[in-house]
């Protein structure tokens, strides 16, 4: 059904040319902000302002549109997070063909109504598990049992030629060879398809891949050598969940020379914050992921070219609380702690006048459980000014007569009171 078994420049050159006029070019915009924080010329690739909000669709129109007639006529099938189910919607209703989407139980309902809306009465949603994984295995069960072709998010020579068609529209729109290319990495799709496009044709650009630390599968295989399963996955960053680097992708960028980094999930929630606050542009976690390592865990020369890809803009608003209490967190401004006060008038008074800083502001407070008349613990969100203000707050907890206990980000008791 298609005659290439690798990605070259050549496979992604002619991938361009079958998304023209379907895909949108997507705008290339200076980032003062960015700029500014690495004393470099930054440049955002806005593929959050895609036609489906998000670069799959480069790869799932690429694919689907190779299908021969009756291959297509009994229909194909993908799983996703979101944004890859978005781009096979709009390619089935563009293209006249019919589909299933299978999505995680994670995926947000914006997602969700979105797929369902591209696609029309071409598109079936089934929601099934909380992993991409337990998505993928359902559409690969849907394959095999109907004939339906299977549409991979990143792990096929077309789909990922697809996707590398975001580099070379990035110099063809910058006029010239950028020093550095910061991507973001899920299954690898995008990066193998930049990287080997990038490698071929201007080998001399340093390209990075920037995984959410919660779901860094491609370091993991190349540190292994080959793809590998995750023991643990941290879903937030949903376009960017993936268990095991795909087979496709992984000696791809193996050999296109990327680097691998990765970020914490909560600066990614900070970075998503000032993406909003400062620049207008809303991202999704996975979005904001390449934007969040410049310049912390990706370190570039004073001076120099940097392109961002900015790869998604499906969040759900509905979300931004739990973004903005990572972000608070990762800053070192928010902490929680279990404080045993005494059932006698005046005691939350104390810990008011006593404890608390000028600047220091209660966020939650809930009695956890009356032990007995004597005493009560009570659950205290502090949310503090800066994080250099959190030695005094210690201090005078462990100078007053309360008992208080620190619940640590990350432990059992902390997932289990928060």
């Amino acid at each position: 059904m298609h005659d290439i078994d690798t990605v070259t420049a050549a496979t992604i050159e002619t991938a361009a040319e079958r998304l023209a006029g379907v895909v949108t070019r997507t705008p290339l915009e200076p980032s003062a902000r960015l700029s500014s924080r690495v004393d470099a010329q930054v440049w955002v690739k806005r593929e959050d302002l895609q036609t489906v909000r998000s670069y799959k669709i480069r790869g799932a129109y690429n694919f689907i549109v190779q299908l021969d007639e009756a291959t297509r006529a009994l229909g194909v099938v993908c799983a996703s997070a979101g944004n890859h189910a978005q781009g096979v919607a709009y390619a089935c209703r563009r293209l006249g063909a019919n589909g299933r989407v299978y999505v995680p139980g994670t995926t947000p309902r914006q997602k969700r109504e979105r797929i369902a809306a591209l696609g029309g009465a071409h598109i079936e949603v089934i929601v099934v598990g909380e992993t991409y994984e337990d998505a993928f295995a359902a559409a690969n069960e849907d394959a095999q049992r109907t004939g339906a072709t299977l549409v991979p998010a990143f792990d096929d020579v077309r789909t990922v030629a697809g996707q590398g068609t975001v580099a070379s529209e990035v110099i063809e729109q910058l006029g010239f060879v950028p020093d550095v290319v910061v991507v973001p990495v899920g299954g690898g799709g995008l990066l193998a398809g930049v990287g080997s496009w990038l490698r071929e044709r201007h080998p001399d650009v340093r390209v990075v891949g920037v995984e959410p630390a919660g779901a860094a599968c491609m370091a993991a295989a190349l540190a292994a050598g080959h793809p590998v399963r995750l023991p643990e996955l941290d879903s937030f960053v949903d376009g960017a969940a993936v268990r095991e680097a795909g087979a496709v992708t992984y000696p791809l960028i193996r050999d296109s020379g990327a680097e691998l980094t990765a970020v914490a999930e909560g600066a990614i929630c900070t970075e998503m914050l000032a993406m909003y606050q400062s620049d207008g542009i809303i991202a999704e976690p996975a979005g904001a992921l390449a934007a969040a390592a410049l310049g912390t865990v990706v370190r570039v020369e004073p001076g120099q070219t940097v392109v961002v890809v900015v790869s998604g803009g499906n969040n759900d608003v509905s979300r931004y609380g739990e973004i903005l209490e990572r972000s608070l967190m990762h800053e070192g401004l928010k902490h929680y702690f279990l404080v045993g006060f005494p059932q006698e008038p005046g005691a939350l008074r104390r810990f008011l006048e006593q404890v608390l800083g000028p600047e220091d502001d209660i966020t939650r407070f809930e009695y956890v459980k009356r032990t007995n008349r004597e005493m009560g613990p009570a659950l205290v969100g502090v949310e503090i000014a800066r994080p250099s203000d959190l030695p005094g707050l210690l201090a005078r907890m462990a100078a007053s007569p309360l008992q208080v206990e620190r619940i640590e980000p990350g432990s059992p008791l902390f997932h289990f009171l928060l």
